[in-house]
């Protein structure tokens, strides 16, 4: 990412959500409110973080090309080692899947998402960092700590746009502190889960949809600790405990339970992820689940990837979902076309207590600019009122 003052970045974000969002009256308030109304105060704080002074990054012998520019009032991510960024994401869809596409037939802004991070780099010893991300759109609902009890944390707490029939809201997917050392590291708080292929934050993904195994087998988010042991370039091992699944700083019922796995190179070519938790999840009691995934590159421009997901729970008195027994297999084709153009297709299996659900998407990523995609795609899904449905989203990364 480019290293810019705080000032560009504040601003690329009014920006970006006055754009997006100027459909929608209450959105473009909210954003107004948030990056405009409380400017001084971002102002303010921002600028307790934006200087470090020579001696410390003399220290730093591993990084040289920072020390060379530190000097009293450099600019924040100059030296200091925090970076920051973040996207704006505008889509519509023609039907609901109710997998992060809860809002047909009108365009619709689904992430406006800003974050700051240091990275805790434990090669030259013992080293802290952070990262906070605050959102607002409509998968605020499917991003929120909804694990909680109500009243805790992002969930039910006046996050939700009071008024607005579209589901806009704030949400705070991620706010933990790290610690490094050498090939362990550490991060406390409230972070994204390691299980599954993809992932919440719409620019990490090449679908604009999702697949049934995310929304319906996988937790989305975690609070607790999680340990990442680097035994080798080739392979992370993972361990951690968390207050269940979703939850943002609280526990629900009995919520405690293992998070954990390993990944390695089974060869130059590809990687198999194993993910697992164990215990009590919380709001959908007690169980076990895995995600298994295997990621190939067939050649420079084919990439191919097999995820299987497990999920099963047994009803406890904190839970009335009853007991859960699902499970899946998710493949992905990607081909890249060149510069601007990729293709992909992504074929569903789901079974949820003996039922079968199947869906086959097919999809474009089409970036015009480096910092802009275009994702159109059809989906064809037996398990919606609307069997196949036409999706197009746009992303702008700040």
């Amino acid at each position: 990412m480019n290293r810019r003052s705080w000032r560009t970045f504040v601003a690329g974000m009014v920006v970006a959500g006055g754009l997006s969002v100027s459909g929608s009256a209450f959105a473009g308030d909210a954003i107004q409110q948030l990056f405009v109304d409380n400017n001084q105060q971002l102002t303010d704080e921002l600028a307790k973080m934006s200087c470090v002074n020579e001696s410390a990054c003399a220290e730093a012998d591993c990084a040289d090309e920072c020390a060379e520019g530190c000097v009293e009032g450099c600019s924040l991510g100059e030296c200091s080692g925090i970076e920051y960024g973040g996207w704006a994401q505008v889509g519509y869809h023609s039907g609901s899947t109710g997998l992060f596409n809860d809002n047909p037939d009108r365009a619709s802004l689904h992430q406006l998402w800003g974050y700051v991070e240091k990275a805790a780099d434990g090669s030259c010893g013992l080293d802290f960092g952070f990262r906070a991300d605050l959102m607002f759109g409509i998968d605020s609902n499917d991003t929120q700590a909804f694990g909680n009890n109500d009243g805790r944390f992002d969930y039910m707490n006046g996050w939700d746009a009071e008024g607005s029939t579209e589901g806009y809201g704030f949400a705070m997917p991620q706010l933990y502190a790290e610690i490094a050392s050498g090939d362990l590291s550490v991060i406390v708080g409230h972070f994204y889960t390691l299980l599954g292929y993809e992932v919440v934050s719409a620019p990490d993904n090449f679908f604009y949809s999702h697949a049934k195994t995310m929304n319906n087998s996988e937790a989305f988010t975690h609070s607790g600790a999680l340990a990442t042991y680097a035994a080798s370039d080739d392979t992370h091992v993972y361990a951690g405990w968390t207050a269940g699944w979703d939850t943002g700083f609280d526990t629900f019922g009995n919520g405690s339970n293992f998070l954990g796995g390993v990944s390695t190179s089974v060869s130059d070519d590809a990687t198999l992820t194993y993910i697992t938790t164990a215990g009590d999840f919380g709001s959908i009691g007690e169980g076990y689940s895995h995600s298994i995934v295997l990621d190939v590159a067939v050649s420079d421009d084919l990439n191919y990837v097999l995820q299987s997901d497990y999920l099963s729970t047994t009803e406890t008195a904190a839970s009335d979902d009853g007991d859960i027994d699902s499970y899946g297999i998710n493949q992905y084709l990607f081909y890249t076309i060149d510069d601007t153009y990729s293709a992909g297709v992504r074929v569903e299996w789901w079974n949820n207590g003996g039922v079968d659900e199947f869906a086959t998407t097919l999809g474009l990523n089409i970036k015009p600019m480096d910092n802009v995609v275009v994702r159109p795609e059809v989906r064809w899904d037996d398990a919606t009122a609307d069997s196949t449905i036409f999706g197009i989203d746009a992303i702008m990364s700040f």
